[in-house]
């Protein structure tokens, strides 16, 4: 690896042994065996770095989100079913320690701390609302329309962040799949209603 990947990957180290705002420069050359000129040259600047590194990370997560890749989903695209599972398998990385769900919290809080910060992981949440409405649906990210981003993937992104939330303050009573499963059905037997 050259010295950019090197930086990369001590920054992301970093980001989960310490989280964003206790991460210095200095920590990340340390862990990369780099040096502190090589974090402007490549990356602009700190928090650049620690950005995209935050960014890879939850990329790498995201295979978790469909399981097994042998397995797949047994559930009919976009099924209550196909919810529950994508759901539990995204529940299931909350509960691992030093889960990097605790980071994305911190990381929405220092939020207007860090504009350019900010933008960058802007860009990317809507890339992840796309990657949220290709899980549930079976189809494939290119495919999923700016105005289905916009709508249905964000209610998905919505329901992530309200999660990362209750896992953070409060695991012992936050939502299991079957939970969030269920209150979806009687959401949508209500609206039927109406």
């Amino acid at each position: 690896m050259g010295h950019r990947e090197d930086l990369l990957e001590g920054a992301k180290r970093c980001l989960l042994e310490k989280g964003f705002a206790r991460t210095t420069a200095r920590d990340i050359v340390k862990e990369s065996g780099t040096n502190l000129a090589s974090i402007g040259y490549h990356y602009g600047s700190k928090d650049a770095l620690l950005a995209q590194a935050y960014v890879a990370l939850v990329e790498e997560m995201s295979d978790a989100f469909a399981g097994d890749a042998n397995a797949g989903f047994s559930a009919a695209p976009g099924s209550l079913e196909r919810f529950r599972e994508v759901w539990s398998n995204i529940i299931a990385t909350m509960r691992e320690p030093g889960s990097l769900w605790r980071l994305s919290a911190e990381i929405a809080v220092m939020g207007d701390q860090l504009p350019e910060v900010r933008d960058h992981l802007a860009q990317a949440q809507r890339e992840g609302s796309r990657g949220f409405v290709a899980l549930m649906t079976g189809g494939r990210e290119e495919d999923v329309p700016d105005d289905v981003v916009d709508t249905l993937g964000s209610f998905y992104t919505v329901l992530m962040t309200g999660l990362i939330t209750l896992w953070t303050f409060d695991p012992k009573t936050a939502p299991d799949a079957d939970q969030l499963t269920e209150g979806v059905r009687r959401f949508i037997e209500a609206a039927d209603r109406t």
